[in-house]
């Protein structure tokens, strides 16, 4: 018999793992949910807390998951214990893991970040702006608890509540707590034992990234994602938002008792070796020489410097975020060269750059990198500044939302591949101006030129389809490109004759609107 001590996110007690644990104990399994301290209410279910204080602290919470594993007799054990941290919950459920590793059999991450040594669970709050005003109420002296969600639209802002029956969200409203601010502030203290534990990741595909993308960002060479390519981390997905326990009770359960089984997808140590975005070109595009001007690369047409004319560019802006320790930098990737290469092949120039986009909070910063290039590029005498086009990749895609809602005359085109057209639910990002189907209204008769992956993760795919909503709506220029068969990044995953023909239909209607 397998043992689960359930721990929920934030705001949240243990009557949101109702269903699951009703599930779990029908398989033959024993299912304990935590109520952690502060988090009181008309909690149906759980393990009480031994207090009940509203300035609790994680080391609090951390005490009461210790607590429910430390009432689990030995020998009831039977199989392990099995801690499962959502959201949130997942930091406790690390730190009392790192204190009962004996007893601790894996730790399941359900639609959680990766806690770390030293950080606090802030860290991992998805709203930009509940994070910089916690840290200013901090140094004030005045951070109290913060206020729950007060209605199903608010809940968006912590994640996608995807797939959550209005009931539901009802009740997940009427009985949520304020969250203790010491809970989020207080630094993750880790021994390191509970390195030694296996994991497993349970990824909700309509909050954030799968399997594929995550394996895309271990390619990236995050040295805080290379931990994940070890056989006894494993992951699986579901196909829902932040709340699974709520919106899929079943799967949830059913996730969790093949992970305690030692079942899941392990990531491949080729793909980390040989990562998907440094494979060949899907087309295969003569070398040229090309200019290297700070974080900017220009691919100029064969005997350009001998024309007369100024020709027009092309400007590709790669996606993100990508750890800045990534080497090569993304300009270098091939699909990124490909494209400009292919763009001087249709005689204009193709430009690449490097903008600093290394972290979900660095949109601003990366957007002025892509400002600051396009003016340069519009300012090389060899250009005809009147005539350029922006080609936006996936995660840089929100930045395309600056030009969208108000496109300057020289902009003749703008195109986005695999694009992420609204920032991902967990991003933090709902206040931001990084909205391109916001934007989109705005953008009058500029012509747009989008590439749809049809083998997309569903979370970018949903922002993609309410994007192409709008656009009918407002009536907007948009022409779409489709890749039935291609995953996001196909021009080197996928080498078909399907990828190598939408690579050059989305560069000629570029170029036609370029060149007309």
């Amino acid at each position: 018999m397998t043992v689960f001590i359930l721990v929920s996110g934030v705001f949240t007690g243990g009557h949101v793992w109702e269903r699951t644990a009703e599930r779990l104990t029908a398989a033959g399994a024993t299912a304990h949910a935590v109520t952690l301290t502060g988090m009181t209410g008309p909690e149906p279910t759980g393990v009480a807390p031994a207090r009940d204080v509203r300035d609790a602290d994680l080391e609090a919470h951390i005490a009461d998951v210790v607590r429910a594993v430390d009432a689990v007799p030995v020998d009831a054990a039977g199989e392990g214990i099995v801690l499962v941290g959502h959201d949130y919950g997942i930091h406790p459920a690390v730190g009392a893991a790192d204190r009962r590793a004996d007893r601790v059999r894996r730790v399941v991450y359900l639609d959680s970040g990766m806690p770390m040594d030293g950080v606090p669970a802030l860290a991992a709050v998805p709203d930009q702006g509940v994070r910089d005003d916690l840290v200013r109420r901090a140094a004030a002296g005045t951070a109290g608890p913060l206020a729950p969600p007060a209605g199903p639209e608010e809940w968006q802002r912590w994640g996608s509540t995807a797939g959550v029956p209005a009931a539901a969200l009802d009740r997940l409203t009427a009985l949520a707590a304020p969250q203790p601010a010491g809970t989020l502030l207080q630094p993750l203290a880790l021994t390191g034992a509970v390195g030694a534990v296996p994991t497993t990741g349970v990824l909700c595909t309509l909050n954030g990234p799968g399997i594929a993308l995550l394996e895309a960002l271990v390619g990236f060479g995050d040295p805080a994602l290379k931990a994940l390519v070890d056989p006894r981390v494993t992951f699986f997905e579901l196909p829902t938002g932040h709340w699974p326990m709520l919106s899929c009770p079943d799967e949830v359960a059913g996730v969790l008792l093949a992970a305690a089984a030692d079942e899941g997808h392990r990531l491949d140590p080729a793909t980390a070796e040989v990562p998907g975005h440094l494979r060949p070109f899907a087309l295969d595009v003569p070398e040229r020489p090309r200019e290297r001007h700070d974080n900017v690369d220009l691919y100029l047409p064969d005997a350009a410097g001998g024309r007369a004319a100024p020709l027009p560019a092309v400007v590709i802006i790669h996606g993100g975020p990508v750890p800045a320790e990534a080497r090569p930098t993304p300009r270098d990737w091939p699909a990124i060269g490909g494209y400009a290469r292919l763009a001087a092949e249709g005689g204009v120039v193709g430009v690449t750059l490097d903008h600093r986009l290394h972290d979900l909070a660095d949109f601003d910063r990366a957007a002025g990198d892509v400002a600051a290039a396009v003016e340069r590029v519009r300012a090389d005498p060899r250009i005809d500044g009147d005539r350029i086009a922006l080609w936006f990749f996936s995660g840089g895609s929100p930045m395309s939302a600056d030009w969208l809602g108000a496109p300057p005359a020289w902009l003749r085109c703008l195109a986005a591949t695999y694009p992420v057209m609204d920032p991902l639910p967990n991003w933090g990002l709902a206040d931001s101006r990084f909205h391109p189907a916001r934007a989109l209204p705005a953008a009058g008769g500029l012509p747009v030129v989008l590439t749809r992956a049809g083998l997309e993760q569903p979370a970018i795919l949903e922002t993609v389809d309410a994007f192409l909503a709008v656009a009918k709506e407002c009536r907007a220029r948009v022409e779409v490109v489709e890749v039935p068969n291609g995953h996001h990044g196909f021009e080197t995953l996928d080498p078909t004759d399907e990828s190598r023909a939408a690579i050059r239909r989305s560069m000629a209607a570029v170029l036609a609107h370029l060149k007309a």
